[in-house]
């Protein structure tokens, strides 16, 4: 008998499993989460409301990349605190920036150094439209320096169980839900810390 076995059922619910994820509205990832591993269900990595005292201005955004958080500060020494994935060893951001726009289902293009760096991703460079399959996922969030695009992000992904982990070519990733919810509270302007 063969080893690979496809039944009826297995192409039923790997369909629903499609279809559900290429319908899905910003605000339904949830819907798309129970066919892919979902780290919001982790309890470190979950949202939530945590004690802070960092010091910086209500409305700041910190990530900080060895812990794999970011803390949106809020007042009262409170911040809200995400997990998320972060950029492999020396490709990280580091520094002071601010939310120079925001995108809801960002398109994405490779710059040359990550495909010099990955050559793999050379198909991709004319560039994804935004959508499910899009790496930048539901929303974007773009770090600016002086005015100037960085070319890193705080971004949605389509690759959830990457949260926790140092696996990205730099930009700091959350879940859909996650960005979603910050991308919503977040204005143009605001600060940003990486440490």
């Amino acid at each position: 008998m063969c080893k690979y076995l496809v039944t009826r059922r297995g192409i039923i619910f790997g369909g629903m499993g499609m279809v559900l994820s290429s319908c899905v509205r910003s605000e339904d990832w949830h819907l798309s989460s129970a066919f892919r591993g979902d780290p919001d269900r982790s309890p470190r990595y979950r949202r939530q409301e945590v004690a802070y005292n960092g010091g910086e201005a209500p409305g700041t955004i910190v990530v900080n990349t060895s812990e794999r958080f970011l803390y949106f500060v809020e007042s009262g020494g409170r911040a809200t605190r995400y997990g998320v994935a972060v950029g492999e060893e020396g490709l990280s951001f580091k520094g002071v920036a601010s939310v120079g726009r925001k995108a809801e289902w960002p398109s994405w293009k490779p710059t040359e150094e990550m495909m010099q760096r990955k050559p793999r991703l050379i198909k991709y460079a004319d560039g994804v439209p935004g959508g499910p399959l899009n790496p930048l996922g539901a929303a974007a969030l773009y770090l600016y320096q002086g005015g100037q695009d960085t070319m890193f992000r705080v971004h949605g992904t389509n690759a959830p169980w990457s949260i926790g982990q140092a696996v990205s070519n730099g930009c700091v990733r959350m879940t859909n839900e996650s960005i979603v919810d910050l991308y919503r509270r977040v204005p143009v302007g605001s600060k940003v810390i990486v440490i």
